[in-house]
């Protein structure tokens, strides 16, 4: 697929694609892959350590890694249709790091269309990666519909640093679902990012940890707008000895219902998970729902989970109006401040585009 496909995509959709981390360029990029609606515009990998395809693919190009569809699943006892061929498929070869992020991009472009689709990502054993996946909608999208299955299988000591950035609009629908597997000794860091209206959207994705010594992190930055529900968790289950989690949100209420869920289920001896979730109500109208689960049948465990809401201190907003900033530009200061991107684990670059796309919503004001 070529490059020039991405050329004839409108100025204004090029912006929305862009605020969900979309590099057009690709200069800071490994590996690319672009679906509009249920088409793949372009896929393609810089280097040989990396395979990047279709779904509809995966069986004539890598047989081998189709009988992996819906496996981890499998462990929750849940069947996932098999109807649904679209969506992407990465592999980072044994031992390869990466330097640069791939990227991906699911795009919603016609009016009441039903996006379907599965992700399988394959990180080798000692592999390395940074992956960033953008999920958005174009103006003439109305009332769409996103359902996205994905499938992470973590070899012995890979790492895998996978951040979501949602940049929806106010009638967009979407069902994300998402289990990653972890082996002996690997980790996987789990982020999302939801900084532009949805109407309604129900996520909770969940990694098993099924090797020793296996590690994995959740962290959200949420805001949730004036009539949008969004109900957002995060599962972690201790299968091995010896792993560790932890879940972290920052969940911003400008008007609409945010639900913020944290569960870990401790299913093996000397095991270590955290749950922290810390909530803002800027207005009094949205709601903020905390609610930290933990499970365990074992004395031998170290489970934690702590939860605050509140409001924006009316001293800090009087300080910073008192040097010039008028109260929608002191606001949104605080709210970047409490919204912190470095909970998100990634290296200095890609944080730093995190941190742009951010400021450059919340400078708009709230």
């Amino acid at each position: 697929m070529v490059k020039e496909n991405l050329i004839k995509i409108d100025q204004e959709d090029k912006e929305s694609i862009a605020s969900s981390g979309f590099e057009f360029e690709e200069s800071k990029r490994m590996a690319t892959f672009f679906q509009q609606d249920d088409e793949p515009f372009l896929f393609h990998s810089l280097l040989e350590g990396v395979d990047i395809l279709p779904m509809g693919e995966l069986l004539n190009r890598f047989p081998q890694f189709y009988k992996l569809k819906g496996e981890a699943f499998k462990m929750l006892k849940k069947t996932l249709p098999e109807d649904i061929n679209k969506g992407y498929f990465i592999r980072v070869k044994k031992n390869t790091v990466l330097e640069l992020p791939i990227q991906a991009c699911l795009f919603l472009k016609k009016a009441n269309f039903k996006q379907k689709v599965h992700n399988l990502v394959v990180v080798e054993e000692g592999a390395k990666v940074y992956l960033i996946t953008g999920c958005t909608a174009s103006k003439s999208a109305n009332e769409g519909f996103h359902l996205g299955i994905s499938e992470f299988f973590i070899e012995r000591g890979a790492y895998l640093n996978f951040t979501m950035i949602h940049s929806w609009k106010e009638d967009i629908t979407v069902r994300p679902l998402s289990v990653a597997l972890l082996e002996e000794g690997a980790h996987f860091v789990s982020n999302y990012v939801c900084l532009r209206p949805v109407k309604d959207i129900v996520m909770s994705p969940v990694a098993i940890l099924k090797g020793e010594d296996a590690k994995a992190s959740f962290n959200s930055l949420i805001l949730g707008y004036k009539f949008s529900n969004q109900d957002i968790g995060s599962k972690a289950i201790l299968r091995a000895n010896k792993t560790q989690v932890e879940i972290v949100s920052r969940v911003v209420s400008l008007g609409g219902c945010i639900t913020s869920r944290g569960y870990i289920k401790a299913e093996a001896k000397y095991v270590k998970g955290h749950l922290e979730c810390r909530g803002l109500i800027i207005n009094e109208k949205g709601r903020i729902y905390a609610v930290p689960e933990l499970e365990t049948e074992f004395r031998d465990v170290d489970l934690t989970h702590e939860a605050a809401i509140g409001k924006i201190s009316k001293e800090e907003v009087e300080y910073l109006c008192a040097r010039g900033m008028s109260f929608q530009e002191a606001q949104s200061i605080i709210v970047r401040g409490f919204m912190d991107v470095n909970i998100l684990g990634l290296p200095s670059l890609l944080q730093q585009e995190i941190k742009n796309l951010e400021d450059k919503i919340l400078n708009k004001g709230l």
